[in-house]
Protein backbone atom coordinates (compact mmCIF):
# COMPACT_ATOMS: atom_id res chain seq x y z
CA UNK A 1 0.00 0.00 0.00
CA UNK A 2 2.92 2.46 0.71
CA UNK A 3 5.05 0.95 -2.61
CA UNK A 4 1.65 2.35 -4.64
CA UNK A 5 1.14 5.65 -2.52
CA UNK A 6 4.60 6.77 -3.06
CA UNK A 7 4.68 5.32 -6.99
CA UNK A 8 1.68 7.98 -7.59
CA UNK A 9 3.45 10.42 -5.58
CA UNK A 10 6.81 10.09 -8.18
CA UNK A 11 4.19 10.73 -10.92
CA UNK A 12 2.63 13.21 -9.85
CA UNK A 13 5.87 15.01 -9.17
CA UNK A 14 7.13 14.46 -12.88
CA UNK A 15 4.21 15.80 -14.01
CA UNK A 16 4.31 18.86 -11.82
CA UNK A 17 8.21 19.21 -13.57
CA UNK A 18 6.87 18.42 -16.69
CA UNK A 19 4.52 20.99 -16.98
CA UNK A 20 6.67 23.98 -15.39
CA UNK A 21 9.21 23.16 -17.58
CA UNK A 22 6.75 24.04 -21.05
CA UNK A 23 4.98 26.73 -19.35
CA UNK A 24 8.13 29.22 -17.50
CA UNK A 25 10.42 31.18 -19.18
CA UNK A 26 13.55 31.74 -19.57
CA UNK A 27 16.09 34.81 -19.70
CA UNK A 28 15.79 36.13 -22.96
CA UNK A 29 20.09 35.50 -24.52
CA UNK A 30 19.03 36.39 -27.94
CA UNK A 31 19.78 39.68 -29.57
CA UNK A 32 17.71 41.10 -26.41
CA UNK A 33 18.69 42.39 -23.15
CA UNK A 34 20.22 39.60 -20.71
CA UNK A 35 18.81 41.34 -17.89
CA UNK A 36 17.62 39.03 -14.98
CA UNK A 37 14.09 40.74 -14.36
CA UNK A 38 12.93 40.79 -18.08
CA UNK A 39 11.53 37.40 -19.47
CA UNK A 40 11.13 36.62 -23.13
CA UNK A 41 11.83 34.02 -25.70
CA UNK A 42 14.51 34.01 -27.60
CA UNK A 43 13.85 34.27 -31.48
CA UNK A 44 17.09 35.36 -33.16
CA UNK A 45 19.52 33.05 -30.77
CA UNK A 46 20.31 29.40 -31.37
CA UNK A 47 22.11 29.23 -28.18
CA UNK A 48 21.21 26.49 -26.07
CA UNK A 49 20.17 27.50 -22.66
CA UNK A 50 23.28 25.41 -20.51
CA UNK A 51 25.13 28.17 -22.26
CA UNK A 52 23.85 30.99 -20.82
CA UNK A 53 26.63 32.30 -18.81
CA UNK A 54 29.51 35.43 -18.72
CA UNK A 55 30.85 36.12 -22.38
CA UNK A 56 33.65 37.90 -20.93
CA UNK A 57 34.81 36.13 -17.33
CA UNK A 58 38.02 36.99 -15.97
CA UNK A 59 40.99 34.63 -16.94
CA UNK A 60 40.99 31.20 -15.00
CA UNK A 61 44.68 30.69 -15.07
CA UNK A 62 45.52 33.95 -13.92
CA UNK A 63 44.17 33.96 -10.31
CA UNK A 64 46.39 36.77 -9.52
CA UNK A 65 44.78 39.15 -12.01
CA UNK A 66 41.97 40.54 -10.92
CA UNK A 67 41.68 43.55 -13.68
CA UNK A 68 42.98 44.64 -16.92
CA UNK A 69 42.80 48.37 -16.86
CA UNK A 70 41.91 49.75 -20.99
CA UNK A 71 44.84 50.18 -22.84
CA UNK A 72 43.92 54.23 -24.09
CA UNK A 73 42.05 56.15 -21.10
CA UNK A 74 38.47 57.77 -22.34
CA UNK A 75 38.65 61.23 -22.81
CA UNK A 76 35.89 62.57 -19.94
CA UNK A 77 32.86 64.09 -22.03
CA UNK A 78 30.48 66.35 -20.19
CA UNK A 79 26.77 65.85 -20.59
CA UNK A 80 26.45 69.58 -22.31
CA UNK A 81 29.24 68.47 -24.85
CA UNK A 82 27.35 65.34 -25.68
CA UNK A 83 23.88 66.47 -26.16
CA UNK A 84 25.57 69.41 -28.61
CA UNK A 85 26.51 66.69 -30.84
CA UNK A 86 24.32 67.09 -34.17
CA UNK A 87 23.55 64.94 -37.12
CA UNK A 88 25.83 66.58 -40.29
CA UNK A 89 27.18 65.81 -43.70
CA UNK A 90 29.85 66.64 -45.68
CA UNK A 91 29.49 67.75 -49.24
CA UNK A 92 31.60 65.72 -51.91
CA UNK A 93 33.71 68.21 -53.55
CA UNK A 94 35.33 65.75 -55.98
CA UNK A 95 35.38 62.32 -57.78
CA UNK A 96 37.23 60.69 -54.92
CA UNK A 97 34.90 62.37 -52.25
CA UNK A 98 31.80 61.02 -54.87
CA UNK A 99 33.44 57.30 -54.70
CA UNK A 100 33.70 57.30 -50.51
CA UNK A 101 29.93 58.09 -50.74
CA UNK A 102 28.86 55.97 -53.08
CA UNK A 103 30.60 52.87 -51.47
CA UNK A 104 28.96 54.53 -48.01
CA UNK A 105 25.38 54.19 -49.48
CA UNK A 106 25.85 50.76 -50.75
CA UNK A 107 26.89 49.62 -47.73
CA UNK A 108 24.10 51.44 -45.68
CA UNK A 109 21.46 49.37 -48.16
CA UNK A 110 22.83 46.37 -47.50
CA UNK A 111 23.35 46.39 -43.54
CA UNK A 112 20.26 47.81 -43.33
CA UNK A 113 18.93 44.87 -44.98
CA UNK A 114 20.77 42.25 -43.35
CA UNK A 115 19.66 43.83 -40.02
CA UNK A 116 15.77 44.34 -40.98
CA UNK A 117 16.65 48.16 -40.21
CA UNK A 118 13.92 50.13 -40.66
CA UNK A 119 12.81 53.44 -39.13
CA UNK A 120 10.66 56.86 -39.81
CA UNK A 121 11.39 59.60 -42.36
CA UNK A 122 13.02 61.45 -40.25
CA UNK A 123 13.27 65.60 -40.39
CA UNK A 124 16.66 67.01 -38.80
CA UNK A 125 16.49 70.70 -38.22
CA UNK A 126 19.36 73.63 -38.21
CA UNK A 127 20.79 73.98 -35.36
CA UNK A 128 18.88 76.97 -33.29
CA UNK A 129 20.18 78.42 -29.87
CA UNK A 130 19.33 75.44 -27.88
CA UNK A 131 21.23 73.43 -29.85
CA UNK A 132 18.55 70.62 -29.94
CA UNK A 133 17.90 68.08 -33.21
CA UNK A 134 14.61 67.07 -34.04
CA UNK A 135 13.38 63.76 -35.45
CA UNK A 136 10.09 63.64 -36.98
CA UNK A 137 7.78 60.68 -35.53
CA UNK A 138 5.83 59.65 -38.46
CA UNK A 139 3.07 57.15 -37.53
CA UNK A 140 3.28 54.07 -39.82
CA UNK A 141 4.60 50.31 -40.17
CA UNK A 142 8.18 50.91 -38.99
CA UNK A 143 8.79 49.56 -35.68
CA UNK A 144 11.99 49.00 -34.64
CA UNK A 145 11.94 47.19 -30.93
CA UNK A 146 14.79 46.79 -28.13
CA UNK A 147 15.58 43.64 -29.86
CA UNK A 148 15.89 45.30 -33.43
CA UNK A 149 18.08 48.02 -32.09
CA UNK A 150 20.99 45.42 -30.33
CA UNK A 151 20.80 43.49 -33.60
CA UNK A 152 21.88 46.38 -35.57
CA UNK A 153 24.03 47.75 -32.72
CA UNK A 154 26.14 44.31 -32.43
CA UNK A 155 26.59 44.05 -36.47
CA UNK A 156 27.60 47.53 -37.30
CA UNK A 157 30.41 47.58 -33.93
CA UNK A 158 31.47 44.27 -35.12
CA UNK A 159 32.89 45.78 -38.04
CA UNK A 160 33.01 49.25 -37.41
CA UNK A 161 36.82 48.34 -35.46
CA UNK A 162 38.01 47.34 -38.73
CA UNK A 163 39.15 50.38 -40.75
CA UNK A 164 41.18 52.06 -37.89
CA UNK A 165 42.87 48.31 -37.59
CA UNK A 166 43.47 48.01 -41.21
CA UNK A 167 45.10 51.09 -41.49
CA UNK A 168 47.16 51.53 -38.15
CA UNK A 169 48.95 48.05 -39.42
CA UNK A 170 49.37 48.81 -42.70
CA UNK A 171 50.82 52.78 -42.16
CA UNK A 172 53.17 50.72 -39.76
CA UNK A 173 54.37 48.26 -42.31
CA UNK A 174 55.32 51.33 -44.52
CA UNK A 175 56.75 53.53 -41.76
CA UNK A 176 59.17 49.99 -41.07
CA UNK A 177 59.71 49.89 -44.94
CA UNK A 178 60.73 53.01 -45.40
CA UNK A 179 62.65 53.60 -42.05
CA UNK A 180 60.46 56.91 -41.53
CA UNK A 181 58.39 58.16 -38.91
CA UNK A 182 54.43 58.39 -38.87
CA UNK A 183 54.08 61.62 -37.53
CA UNK A 184 51.54 60.11 -34.89
CA UNK A 185 48.51 58.39 -37.70
CA UNK A 186 49.05 55.04 -36.13
CA UNK A 187 48.18 55.67 -32.62
CA UNK A 188 45.18 57.54 -33.38
CA UNK A 189 43.94 54.41 -35.19
CA UNK A 190 44.79 51.77 -32.93
CA UNK A 191 42.76 54.16 -30.29
CA UNK A 192 39.77 54.39 -32.89
CA UNK A 193 39.83 50.58 -33.28
CA UNK A 194 40.21 49.99 -29.92
CA UNK A 195 37.02 52.15 -28.87
CA UNK A 196 34.91 50.21 -31.02
CA UNK A 197 35.73 47.24 -29.95
CA UNK A 198 34.61 48.66 -26.49
CA UNK A 199 31.55 49.79 -28.69
CA UNK A 200 30.79 45.66 -29.25
CA UNK A 201 31.69 44.47 -25.77
CA UNK A 202 29.48 46.62 -24.36
CA UNK A 203 26.96 45.70 -26.10
CA UNK A 204 27.44 42.05 -25.53
CA UNK A 205 27.21 42.74 -22.03
CA UNK A 206 23.23 42.72 -23.36
CA UNK A 207 22.96 40.43 -25.77
CA UNK A 208 24.07 37.14 -26.70
CA UNK A 209 23.82 36.64 -30.52
CA UNK A 210 23.18 33.25 -32.04
CA UNK A 211 25.05 31.08 -34.20
CA UNK A 212 22.67 32.46 -37.33
CA UNK A 213 24.30 36.26 -36.30
CA UNK A 214 27.58 35.42 -35.89
CA UNK A 215 27.74 33.64 -39.18
CA UNK A 216 26.66 37.19 -41.05
CA UNK A 217 29.42 38.93 -38.81
CA UNK A 218 31.78 36.06 -39.66
CA UNK A 219 31.11 36.80 -43.36
CA UNK A 220 30.88 40.62 -43.26
CA UNK A 221 33.94 40.60 -41.28
CA UNK A 222 36.07 38.73 -44.06
CA UNK A 223 34.50 40.82 -46.51
CA UNK A 224 35.08 44.12 -45.62
CA UNK A 225 38.42 43.59 -43.97
CA UNK A 226 39.99 42.09 -47.21
CA UNK A 227 38.07 44.84 -49.69
CA UNK A 228 39.40 48.11 -47.26
CA UNK A 229 42.98 46.36 -47.12
CA UNK A 230 43.10 46.44 -50.58
CA UNK A 231 41.57 50.10 -50.87
CA UNK A 232 44.01 51.53 -48.61
CA UNK A 233 47.05 49.98 -50.76
CA UNK A 234 45.93 52.26 -53.72
CA UNK A 235 44.23 55.59 -51.79
CA UNK A 236 44.35 56.04 -48.32
CA UNK A 237 42.29 59.08 -48.61
CA UNK A 238 39.67 57.59 -50.18
CA UNK A 239 39.31 55.24 -47.26
CA UNK A 240 39.43 58.00 -44.57
CA UNK A 241 36.77 59.73 -46.49
CA UNK A 242 34.64 56.80 -46.41
CA UNK A 243 35.25 56.37 -43.10
CA UNK A 244 33.99 59.83 -42.21
CA UNK A 245 30.84 59.04 -44.34
CA UNK A 246 30.17 55.81 -42.57
CA UNK A 247 30.53 57.86 -38.67
CA UNK A 248 28.00 60.08 -40.39
CA UNK A 249 25.96 57.14 -40.57
CA UNK A 250 26.36 56.19 -37.18
CA UNK A 251 25.69 59.00 -35.15
CA UNK A 252 22.58 59.32 -37.60
CA UNK A 253 21.17 55.71 -35.90
CA UNK A 254 22.40 56.71 -32.67
CA UNK A 255 20.27 59.97 -32.57
CA UNK A 256 17.26 58.21 -33.99
CA UNK A 257 17.99 55.63 -30.90
CA UNK A 258 18.00 58.21 -28.62
CA UNK A 259 15.02 59.74 -30.09
CA UNK A 260 13.31 56.64 -30.11
CA UNK A 261 13.60 56.43 -25.94
CA UNK A 262 12.54 59.81 -25.70
CA UNK A 263 9.03 59.26 -27.37
CA UNK A 264 8.67 56.33 -25.48
CA UNK A 265 9.67 53.67 -28.02
CA UNK A 266 11.73 51.87 -26.01
CA UNK A 267 9.87 51.10 -22.84
CA UNK A 268 12.47 48.55 -21.57
CA UNK A 269 15.28 50.81 -22.08
CA UNK A 270 13.93 53.74 -20.22
CA UNK A 271 15.49 52.81 -16.48
CA UNK A 272 17.73 50.39 -18.01
CA UNK A 273 21.10 51.20 -16.37
CA UNK A 274 24.36 50.78 -18.31
CA UNK A 275 27.00 47.71 -17.95
CA UNK A 276 29.39 47.67 -15.49
CA UNK A 277 32.00 47.83 -17.96
CA UNK A 278 30.83 50.87 -19.76
CA UNK A 279 30.31 52.52 -16.47
CA UNK A 280 34.31 51.85 -15.45
CA UNK A 281 35.48 52.87 -19.69
CA UNK A 282 33.41 55.72 -20.33
CA UNK A 283 34.11 56.90 -16.18
CA UNK A 284 29.65 57.45 -16.39
CA UNK A 285 28.62 59.39 -13.08
CA UNK A 286 26.34 58.72 -10.84
CA UNK A 287 22.76 59.42 -11.79
CA UNK A 288 23.81 59.32 -15.09
CA UNK A 289 24.08 55.43 -16.05
CA UNK A 290 20.72 54.59 -17.82
CA UNK A 291 20.80 53.50 -21.11
CA UNK A 292 20.18 56.72 -22.77
CA UNK A 293 23.29 57.80 -21.50
CA UNK A 294 25.10 55.49 -22.40
CA UNK A 295 23.98 55.81 -26.48
CA UNK A 296 24.99 59.67 -25.48
CA UNK A 297 28.25 58.17 -24.85
CA UNK A 298 28.39 55.94 -27.97
CA UNK A 299 27.05 58.86 -30.74
CA UNK A 300 29.93 61.40 -29.11
CA UNK A 301 32.82 58.53 -29.99
CA UNK A 302 30.80 58.21 -33.23
CA UNK A 303 31.25 61.82 -34.01
CA UNK A 304 34.66 61.99 -32.85
CA UNK A 305 35.35 59.32 -35.69
CA UNK A 306 33.81 61.26 -38.41
CA UNK A 307 35.50 64.53 -37.22
CA UNK A 308 39.29 62.31 -37.23
CA UNK A 309 38.66 60.63 -40.57
CA UNK A 310 37.26 63.18 -42.36
CA UNK A 311 40.27 65.97 -41.13
CA UNK A 312 43.08 62.88 -42.19
CA UNK A 313 41.31 62.53 -45.29
CA UNK A 314 42.21 66.61 -45.80
CA UNK A 315 45.59 65.62 -45.17
CA UNK A 316 48.75 65.02 -47.37
CA UNK A 317 48.75 60.71 -46.22
CA UNK A 318 52.70 60.61 -46.65
CA UNK A 319 53.83 63.96 -45.23
CA UNK A 320 51.31 65.60 -42.94
CA UNK A 321 51.42 64.94 -39.05
CA UNK A 322 48.39 64.06 -37.18
CA UNK A 323 46.77 67.19 -35.35
CA UNK A 324 45.18 65.01 -32.66
CA UNK A 325 48.24 64.30 -31.28
CA UNK A 326 50.11 67.01 -31.90
CA UNK A 327 50.44 70.32 -29.62
CA UNK A 328 49.30 73.53 -31.25
CA UNK A 329 51.91 76.37 -31.39
CA UNK A 330 50.21 79.95 -32.11
CA UNK A 331 52.58 82.04 -34.03
CA UNK A 332 51.03 85.93 -33.36
CA UNK A 333 53.69 87.32 -35.88
CA UNK A 334 51.92 85.32 -38.75
CA UNK A 335 48.94 84.36 -37.68
CA UNK A 336 49.16 81.14 -37.65
CA UNK A 337 49.49 77.74 -36.15
CA UNK A 338 52.48 75.02 -36.28
CA UNK A 339 52.14 70.98 -34.92
CA UNK A 340 55.36 70.21 -33.08
CA UNK A 341 55.44 67.29 -30.60
CA UNK A 342 56.53 69.40 -28.25
CA UNK A 343 54.39 71.01 -25.44
CA UNK A 344 53.88 74.68 -25.87
CA UNK A 345 51.57 77.18 -24.65
CA UNK A 346 48.39 77.55 -26.77
CA UNK A 347 46.02 80.21 -28.06
CA UNK A 348 43.34 79.76 -25.98
CA UNK A 349 41.04 81.97 -27.94
CA UNK A 350 41.67 79.96 -31.13
CA UNK A 351 40.25 76.41 -31.21
CA UNK A 352 42.23 73.40 -32.50
CA UNK A 353 42.24 69.79 -32.92
CA UNK A 354 42.00 68.02 -29.30
CA UNK A 355 41.18 63.86 -28.32
CA UNK A 356 37.92 65.16 -26.92
CA UNK A 357 35.14 66.69 -28.20
CA UNK A 358 35.69 70.01 -26.82
CA UNK A 359 36.45 71.24 -30.04
CA UNK A 360 34.81 69.13 -32.21
CA UNK A 361 34.41 70.22 -35.98
CA UNK A 362 31.39 68.11 -37.60
CA UNK A 363 32.92 67.91 -41.16
CA UNK A 364 36.59 68.03 -40.29
CA UNK A 365 39.47 70.00 -40.03
CA UNK A 366 40.60 71.62 -43.49
CA UNK A 367 44.42 71.43 -43.86
CA UNK A 368 44.93 75.08 -43.75
CA UNK A 369 43.16 75.32 -40.26
CA UNK A 370 45.42 72.66 -38.81
CA UNK A 371 49.23 73.42 -40.74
Amino acid sequence: MNSSRQRVSNIASRRTIIQFSHTAQRPCTGSFLLKPSVLCSRPFSSTSQQRIQEFFPPPQNAPHIKITPPAWKHPTYTEEQMKSIEVAHRETQNWADRVALSMVRLLRFVVDTATGYTHDKESVKPRNDSNTTSVANNNGWFTMTERKWLIRFLFLESVAGVPGMVGASLRHLHSLRRLKRDNGWIETLLEEAYNERMHLLTFMKMAEPGRFMKFMILGAQGVFYNGFFLSYLVSPRICHRFVGHLEEEAVLTYTRAIADIDAGKLPKWEKLEAPEIAIRYWNMPEGHRTMRDLLLYIRADEAKHREVNHTLGNLHQKTDPNPFVSECKFDPAHRSRRWTKIEVDEDPSKPHPSKGIENIKSTGWDRQEVL
